[in-house]
């Protein structure tokens, strides 16, 4: 298992205060857990994979969810089991904007 954190700042979209968790821990899978957090501007980012040594295509993957969200007051868990890039980004997708829709301000992504 690895265990890698991003800090991403400057986020200017809040999210309601309701916990939120999508998905499941099975292979190929993921669960992403949504949480506000006393984050002025920023939003964190814990990932524990299973797929050890892909740091960078993770980076990847959080950086542009962060650009297409800018979350702020936000933290985000994710416990992975070797999903692709692709079930991330949905998984993260659907996580925030099943927050945006409970709070009445949802956006298509």
């Amino acid at each position: 298992m690895e265990l890698l954190t991003f800090r991403f700042e400057g986020g200017t979209r809040q999210l309601s205060a309701t916990n939120q968790l999508v998905g499941v821990v099975g292979s190929g899978n993921l669960e992403v857990l949504v949480c506000h957090a006393d984050l002025p501007a920023t939003c964190e980012i814990e990932v524990n994979t299973a797929a050890v040594g892909f740091a960078p295509i993770w980076q990847a993957v959080m950086s542009d969810f962060h650009d297409r969200w800018q979350l702020a007051n936000v933290k985000i868990s994710i416990n992975d089991m070797g999903a692709t890039p692709a079930v991330v980004r949905l998984r993260l997708d659907q996580a925030v904007q099943t927050c945006l829709d409970r709070a009445g301000a949802g956006r298509s992504v």
